[in-house]
């Protein structure tokens, strides 16, 4: 079972960037996918999800700039974030959850964000 994520860095204010994560090793089907961050000092929060028929979920801080993606064939989700702002400095983490049987979740290892001029 493996999440993989890529794509975080340094990007100015303004800036954009492009997560993405790959799973394996678990039925992929009927599985929703998100994406959280955690700030340092904060609770770490949900930034967007989508299930595997494409419902789409964001959280009050992506609304509006953030993108989720899904293509079920390769098993890998995108967050496309444009006009990233100081307060998105984080650390990314991608996360998947099953509720049908075999029920399952996983988080991926994280990766960082960081928005600086």
């Amino acid at each position: 079972v493996q999440l993989v994520e890529s794509g975080g860095g340094l990007a100015q204010p303004g800036g954009s960037l492009t997560l993405s994560c790959t799973a394996s090793g678990m039925v992929f089907a009927a599985a929703t996918m998100g994406w959280y961050r955690q700030a340092p000092g904060k609770q770490r929060e949900m930034v967007a999800t989508i299930t595997s028929g494409g419902n789409i979920r964001y959280g009050d801080s992506a609304e509006g700039r953030f993108t989720i993606s899904r293509d079920n064939r390769v098993n890998t989700i995108w967050l496309q974030m444009n006009n990233l702002q100081r307060e998105d400095t984080a650390v990314y983490y991608c996360k998947i959850k099953r509720a049908m049987t075999p029920t399952y979740s996983y988080w991926g290892q994280g990766t960082q964000v960081t928005v600086s001029s």
